[in-house]
């Protein structure tokens, strides 16, 4: 019988979100394909460090551990990596115990049209083609920040994941944001305030967070593995939709921030998010400083 995907929670992530490859994507956009191969293969035994999703990936692994969850999670690695250049990646899973056993290695092909084949859920990388082709297929997905200033401590275990949120063109469409854009915030407080029974549309997270939501009621609020937070720019009287609408969906948000504009880095810091995902680099670059963080590149498919 055939491995089913169906009722897990799928995480698909690249090599580069998963391990730091600072140094070998240097060679490869400096001196090309064939010098990055060849580095990859003479260097192929030696372990690579954690990157930015590390924390987060290893985390989401060890819910399998946990009782009446085994097998919920599976985390398969999407690398645009050949077959013959992935040996260095798949030794740094098994020095780490990470419990991946399943890959897509497109040769420096697009990995698009094999994420519903595999029913992700949510896609990590570092490549932005790639992620807005997820995006546009209906799958939530962000661009990985890499601050290269920033150590990972493997030795750090969590306890409880906590996954944070923007809003708008994230897990809301854009329609609102674009009448701020286009009017200012008057108009966009006022449409607010006039639509604020009519549920917003769902954004590229919305999906994954009802995902999230799901597991979340199978645990006693003490146990729950994951914690999740809604951190926007929106304040009142912007609120009241933005509370509607997940009272719509039936899902639930652990933590709120409506932040009127004041920077979210120092939030997400007190949070402790594990990956916090936003459209705009303004926010995803200053927060990668303290937390994970993955820009969304959503396009309102008008």
């Amino acid at each position: 019988m055939a491995y089913n995907l169906d009722k897990k929670l799928v995480i698909g992530v690249s090599s580069r979100a998963l391990f730091d490859l600072t140094k070998e994507n240097e060679i490869f956009e400096k001196e090309g394909l064939d010098a990055y191969c060849e580095y990859q293969k003479e260097h192929e035994n030696e372990i690579l460090n954690p990157g930015p999703g590390f924390k987060l990936i290893r985390a989401l692994l060890n819910i399998n551990n946990l009782k009446g969850q085994q097998g919920r999670v599976e985390v398969i690695i999407m690398s645009r990596n050949s077959a013959d250049t992935s040996l260095r990646v798949f030794n740094s899973i098994e020095y780490y115990g990470l419990n991946i056993t399943r890959a897509v290695l497109a040769s420096g092909g697009s990995l698009a049209p094999y994420l519903n084949a595999f029913k992700t859920d949510l896609f990590l990388s570092a490549y932005e083609d790639d992620v807005q082709s997820a995006i546009n297929s209906g799958i939530a997905a962000g661009i990985i920040c890499n601050d290269v200033n920033k150590a990972y401590d493997i030795n750090e275990h969590l306890k409880q994941i906590r996954i944070a949120f923007d809003g708008d063109a994230v897990l809301f469409t854009d329609e609102s944001e674009q009448i701020y854009q286009k009017e200012g915030l008057e108009a966009f407080e006022k449409n607010e305030k006039e639509n604020a029974n009519n549920p917003l549309p769902q954004g590229p997270f919305a999906k994954f967070l009802k995902t999230i939501s799901d597991l979340q009621k199978e645990f006693a609020l003490e146990d729950v593995p994951i914690r999740t937070a809604l951190v926007t720019a929106r304040s009142a009287p912007a609120h009241e939709r933005v509370i509607r609408t997940l009272r719509a969906w039936n899902v639930r948000i652990d933590e709120a921030f409506f932040l009127g504009g004041i920077s979210k880095r120092d939030v997400l810091e007190a949070f402790g998010a594990h990956i916090f995902f936003d459209d705009q680099a303004i926010h995803t670059t200053p927060a990668s400083e303290v937390v994970p963080s993955a820009r969304v590149p959503y396009i309102n498919p008008r």
